[in-house]
């Protein structure tokens, strides 16, 4: 389903900041987008999060059989 693969990127992405903040103290997100308390950095931030949400459910449904 398209928009798994999209909450996929999405969770990633947030992941892979979480790491850089872990890591060296850089938000890439509010690196790109302003500070992070700028309009479209919490844009990000909201949609990551939604993401988020969203893989919680990829948890909870039966798996597809690869297609051969």
């Amino acid at each position: 389903m398209v928009l798994d693969r999209i909450a996929l990127v999405l969770v990633i992405i947030g992941a892979l900041n979480w790491l850089l903040v872990g890591l060296f103290n850089f938000d890439v997100v509010a690196y790109l987008f302003g500070s992070s308390t700028a309009t479209l950095s919490r844009a990000v931030y909201v949609l990551i999060g939604i993401a988020g949400l969203w893989a919680i459910t990829m948890l909870f449904r039966p798996r597809e059989k690869a297609k051969s």
